[in-house]
């Protein structure tokens, strides 16, 4: 028995492959599906089977992709309707893996037709269980992103009736593998590890705690933040189909040269510069948005950007493969091609270029008691905002800044100080606020790290939110 848990962090998704005498299963794969191809060719082994735990809607998963080039055959628990080809597991059926076997167990709770896979061993012990989106480490799966017609209430009671009647009856020395961890917005307390087992979650998963079915549901329904706009654009691109990444690639990963770049943003584009936030700062593309590919990407990229508009890349040269694909795992299929020799090409022709400037956090200090015109915009989460913040700070979530109506409040007058936790996001924002027509302002190098050791700098904190 051989099985490997493939990570990716920016994503906060594992996918895993099993394999046991020469077949192979592989469990919510990426889109991007070179990885366990190559792992099945270096152990010699045959991809027989891809499992899908449910409708993800946090990435494009790659079982389509992974199915056509190995003839794999594309499994879903109960209650599952798709545009394309697979098989419909019965709750309780059983399919063979070498000398394993793989029980699907219909889990709804998360959606309607999430299911987990219990694997057993040669001597058909359970060994583990592959648990999608229905069991993490620390939490449950979120019930409002469904797409359905039922409440967050009606499918957390579901969860409920899941937890007591198919989890909790497991054996505690089972391995319990999810498809996130901490970061993934798929749930609201996922722990630090990528693994645990049946008895750890029994004794300190909250939701795994004896509690009636009105606690239970109030306990994972209450807290929970919107879901990212693209998760329903995600759920929908897995349940129907979608274009082969071959075939995105074949597209995206067009050079175009400074003219045939200039010419196409006169269209109605978006340009994305995916450089390192501190290279970003110091020259881009006028109208540029800035998402750079050292962050949470593909998360910010899912939630900023526009699915309908073509998208330009700007790339350090040599990543502009990498970022297709990371545009890809998340639905993006429409790029238009990269600028040919990056910024660089860009500045040398001598073509315009904006800026956005940079100050320290005791620029920030000085620049405070003598600007009335100043304005602090925090872009950090609220409840982030609420456990400390500048004081008369402005709080606009990055996630909130497509909404112009929340842009609009701000003057033209005032000088605007930009910053996040550690200054990521708050380049994000600036992008965004530039794009928009508003140039006065400045990024807080550090962010709120930084800032909240400046003792000159007056802070407060709104325990209204925090209770």
């Amino acid at each position: 028995m051989f099985i490997k848990q493939l990570y990716t962090k920016c994503l906060s998704e594992a996918a895993y492959y099993i394999e046991s005498n020469g077949e192979a299963a592989v469990i919510d794969p990426l889109r991007d599906t070179e990885a366990y191809i190559e792992l099945a060719k270096e152990r010699n082994a045959t991809i027989r089977y891809i499992f899908e735990t449910h409708f993800h809607a946090d990435f494009v998963s790659g079982h389509i992709d992974l199915a056509q080039k190995t003839g794999a055959e594309i499994i879903y628990g109960p209650e599952t309707t798709t545009g394309f080809k697979v098989h419909v597991a019965k709750d309780g059926e059983i399919f063979s893996l070498g000398k394993l076997l793989l029980e699907v167990i219909h889990t709804p709770g998360h959606t309607l037709e999430s299911s987990c896979f219990l694997l057993k061993d040669e001597n058909a012990k359970a060994h583990a269980i592959f648990t999608g989106d229905t069991l993490f480490v620390g939490d449950v799966g979120r019930p409002d992103l469904s797409s359905g017609n039922m409440s967050k209430e009606e499918l957390a009671a579901i969860m409920y009736d899941t937890i007591q009647n198919k989890i909790m009856p497991l054996a505690d020395d089972i391995i319990v593998y999810p498809a996130h961890g901490a970061g993934s917005s798929c749930g609201k307390n996922l722990g630090p590890n990528t693994f645990s087992t049946i008895g750890e979650e029994k004794r300190s998963n909250y939701a795994l705690q004896p509690q009636t079915k009105e606690l239970f549901i109030k306990s994972i329904t209450e807290g929970l933040t919107d879901a990212p706009r693209y998760f329903a654009i995600n759920a929908e691109i897995n349940k129907s189909g979608y274009e082969s990444l071959d075939a995105v690639k074949a597209k995206a990963l067009t050079a175009l040269d400074v003219n045939e770049f200039e010419n196409k943003i006169a269209m109605d584009v978006t340009v994305l510069d995916t450089r390192p936030a501190a290279v970003f700062t110091h020259g881009f593309i006028p109208g540029s948005i800035f998402i750079g590919l050292e962050g949470r990407f593909a998360e910010w990229a899912g939630s900023i950007l526009s699915f309908e508009k073509p998208i330009l890349l700007v790339t350090l040269p040599g990543q502009e493969e990498e970022t297709v694909v990371r545009l890809a795992r998340v639905g993006f299929s429409n790029i238009g091609g990269y600028l040919k020799g990056g910024f660089n090409a860009w500045q040398d022709s001598g073509k315009p270029i904006d800026m956005i400037i940079d100050v320290e956090a005791d620029e920030l200090a000085m620049d405070i008691p003598h600007d009335p015109n100043l304005q602090v915009v925090d872009v950090r989460k609220e409840i982030e905002f609420a456990d400390g913040h500048v004081k008369d700070a402005l709080n606009l979530p990055l996630s909130d800044m497509n909404d112009i109506v929340l842009i609009a409040g701000l003057e033209e007058n005032q000088n605007l100080y930009i910053h996040c936790a550690g200054g990521y996001r708050s380049v994000i924002a600036s992008s965004l606020l530039k794009k928009q027509g508003y140039h006065n302002l400045r990024n807080v190098l550090g962010g709120w790290g930084k800032i909240k050791e400046e003792k000159a700098i007056k802070t407060a904190k709104e325990v209204s939110v925090l209770n």
